[in-house]
């Protein structure tokens, strides 16, 4: 073995205990405050300098400078946050917390960076210096961007300023051992959207005297699908997808308002710009046809997570030596899915990658975002060694 692999094998068994910790004790966005001790507790123990408080409190910063001179600046990045979600596993470490459990894989992605920390701090000849960005809320309260701003890679807050970023996220639909990404967009842009339909309320019995807002939202829901059939080229990617639907207090009585929340997906800003018109056009339309109203928001929303091309080419020649090229898979299209790692990519090349979960001899593993999902340990020791080559190359 390599002084890499038996420095993490070393390891491996607390931070395998570590995982099953954070698993246990999951914290929403924001709300990451006994995660960001553990991550400073682990960086203090390795020797590594820190400074916390970040991105409204729990964002943590550690540096590790070079030995040697000659290098460049390569920060790491996981996110720390977990979801609204009941946990339904079984395993004998699942959530304590009712309603909140880790089903993205976050605990696995912390564990992974406080792993190589560790290791890295061990490692005698650096010629790199090096960042280990633990952000909060990557779940929908853009934690990456809060992160950005104060100043995680451009030197404000401790060591240089990074030249690269890299990052992780487990994933079920590659198997335990390999790593998967792609140059260019790898993950969508998010945006929120949020309608309000107000119409005018009356006794269920009597609808010709109202203007009912359900029926209205209903024929809403229904004509946003347009956007993407009609609106937008069959070549082009867009996803619109209505997650909420909120109205009425009682069978009988016919309200005031509804209210529909939802989410646009987009991999490009032109197309982006043009599903934002289409939504407020359609809403308005389909509102004035009714004789209602609407008000249309848009909250928050995730850049495209965008590979550079230097830092993905690199990533794969890493790949293959660590993994070997029969496990470097090349993704053949992006997910619509979003992440916050977008907000760093904005800034300095970044490169964002897919660590494998799928346990050989199974064909499914549950879901990320399900009540089901746990991160596989078997994929620790490879995403700590994958870090800490990139760390090192």
């Amino acid at each position: 073995m390599s002084t890499l692999e038996t420095l993490i094998a070393e390891a491996l068994p607390q931070i395998t205990e570590i995982r099953h910790d954070l698993h246990a004790n999951p914290e929403l966005g924001y709300d990451e405050h006994r995660t960001s001790e553990i991550v400073q507790r682990e960086l203090k123990k390795a020797g590594v300098e820190f400074c916390a408080g970040l991105a409204g409190g729990t964002g943590v910063l550690g540096y590790l400078p070079a030995t040697k001179s000659g290098g460049r600046t390569i920060a790491l990045r996981a996110d720390m946050d977990a979801l609204p979600i009941l946990e339904n596993t079984g395993k004998s470490y699942a959530s304590t917390k009712d309603g909140v459990m880790h089903a993205c894989g976050h605990d696995g992605h912390t564990s992974i960076l406080i792993g190589a920390a560790s290791v890295l701090s061990r490692v005698e000849e650096r010629s790199n210096n090096l960042l280990f960005v633990f952000q909060p809320a990557e779940e929908g309260g853009a934690g990456g961007d809060r992160m950005v701003k104060d100043g995680v890679l451009s030197g404000k807050q401790i060591g240089p300023k990074a030249d690269t970023i890299f990052g992780l996220h487990g994933w079920t639909g590659v198997r335990v051992g390999s790593v998967s990404t792609r140059t260019g967009p790898i993950l969508a842009a998010a945006e929120e959207f949020g309608i309000v339909v107000t119409g005018r309320g009356s006794h269920a019995a009597y609808p010709h005297i109202g203007i009912d807002p359900i029926v209205v939202a209903a024929h809403i829901v229904t004509a946003l699908q347009s956007i993407a059939s009609r609106s937008v080229s069959p070549l082009d990617s867009i996803v619109v997808t209505v997650g909420q639907v909120i109205a009425g207090v009682a069978h009988n009585v016919i309200p005031d308002t509804a209210k529909i929340r939802g989410t646009m997906r987009t991999l490009r800003s032109e197309t982006s710009a043009l599903g934002r018109r289409r939504l407020q056009e359609i809403s308005e339309g389909v509102a004035s046809a009714f004789a209602a109203t609407v008000k249309v928001s848009w909250t928050g929303g995730y850049p495209v997570t965008f590979n550079d091309p230097a830092a993905t080419d690199h990533f794969r020649a890493v790949a293959r030596a660590t993994v070997g090229s029969e496990k470097l898979i090349e993704e053949p299209e992006p997910s619509m899915g979003g992440e916050d790692f977008s907000f760093y990519g904005r800034e300095i090349p970044a490169c964002f990658y897919l660590l494998g979960l799928l346990p050989e001899g199974q064909d499914r593993y549950a879901n990320l975002h399900s009540p089901e999902f746990d991160f596989n340990d078997d994929a620790l020791p490879i995403g700590i060694r994958m870090m800490c080559e990139l760390a090192l190359s």
